[in-house]
């Protein structure tokens, strides 16, 4: 598929361009989406967390912050739409601008803030017919008195609907939120969270920019506390040699220049939770190859949201034709039997 408004969208600013897109895949949701183009491929089909994937490609959050395209997701070809972060209550983000492209990187810079418009308001959005998996992606609001409870209230309303929840603690744009992924901070909020998800699946997603220490520490909690997966990661407040003009904006980077950190970080992850608990990659996937890669360092699943800024809504299929012919080619039966083979 060409991405052939990629130029009219390009000459917009990179938030008026996301909402045009968000509003076009909505629209083409409830007309029923014509034209959408399925995958039905068995090897590509997985099991994670008691849920079936019809393949283990997803939608990362912040594409869909507020649960309006889920269904025009879908139909692009995704087993998986992750929508939020979502918030107990709206809230209006950073001031703007607060999106850049870097386009000669390949990447993007963010310092959005969690912005949307309250979880209750999504809830009641949310289609209850899906064409695959649906996680909700839950925050706290930048001013609450007590962000755990936030994070309960959160989880508890989240859970009513979801096919499985995210407690994401990993923005660097909320200040002071990165502390939630530490010490006895974190386990009381993966204590609070997994009581108020129930049978749920509880899912933690924490940041790229963590040392060893640190991801031996989310990892014994997060085994302790039962959770059902990890999401690894955000983006970076880091800065690999970048040269976009926009490369001195602040915030958070994804896209292409965040590969090799998110490949060394999932290792370390593979490594410190000895495959007790299902990783999910983020970071620098545009490809079937580096889904593939992913899959073969021990990724059940991956997400993805910069690449398609550049390549465009006909990504997820090639993306999954690929991932399909080299599970094939090296004579595996399903995405399951790859984890970790690397």
């Amino acid at each position: 598929m060409t991405f052939a408004l990629r130029p009219a969208l390009f000459a917009l600013d990179a938030e008026r361009a996301h909402r045009l897109t968000i509003r076009g895949l909505a629209a083409w949701g409830r007309i029923g989406t014509p034209g959408a183009r399925v995958v039905a491929d068995p090897v590509l089909a997985t099991r994670v967390a008691g849920l079936d994937f019809a393949n283990p490609l997803g939608v990362a959050a912040g594409v869909d912050k507020d649960g309006e395209a889920v269904t025009g997701l879908h139909a692009l070809g995704f087993g998986a739409v992750e929508v939020g972060t979502l918030t107990p209550l709206a809230q209006p983000g950073n001031l703007k601008p607060r999106l850049f492209r870097l386009v000669e990187d390949g990447a993007v810079i963010n310092r959005m803030g969690f912005n949307n418009g309250g979880l209750s308001a999504a809830l009641h959005r949310l289609p209850a017919k899906r064409r695959g998996v649906m996680g909700l992606n839950v925050g706290a609001n930048k001013d609450a008195a007590d962000r755990i409870a936030d994070y309960v209230g959160g989880v508890t309303a989240a859970a009513k609907v979801a096919d499985y929840v995210t407690i994401n603690v990993s923005s660097p744009n909320t200040p002071g939120l990165r502390d939630l992924q530490h010490g006895a901070a974190l386990r009381d909020l993966l204590a609070a969270t997994r009581e108020a998800a129930g049978s749920r699946p509880l899912f933690l997603k924490v940041a790229p920019d963590l040392d060893v220490a640190a991801i031996d520490d989310i990892a014994r909690a997060v085994i302790d506390h039962r959770l059902d997966a990890l999401i690894l990661g955000n983006t970076t407040i880091s800065r690999p040699p970048l040269s976009s003009a926009n490369a001195g904006e602040s915030g958070g980077l994804s896209g292409a220049p965040l590969k090799a950190l998110a490949r060394q970080k999932l290792a370390e992850f593979r490594t410190a939770t000895g495959a007790a608990i299902p990783l999910i990659a983020v970071g620098g996937i545009d490809s079937g190859a580096e889904a593939y890669a992913r899959i073969r360092a021990g990724a059940s699943l991956v997400q993805l949201y910069s690449a398609m800024v550049y390549a465009g809504p006909g990504l997820p299929l090639r993306i999954l034709r690929d991932l399909a012919a080299l599970l094939r080619r090296d004579g595996y039966a399903s995405v399951s039997s790859a984890v970790g083979a690397g």
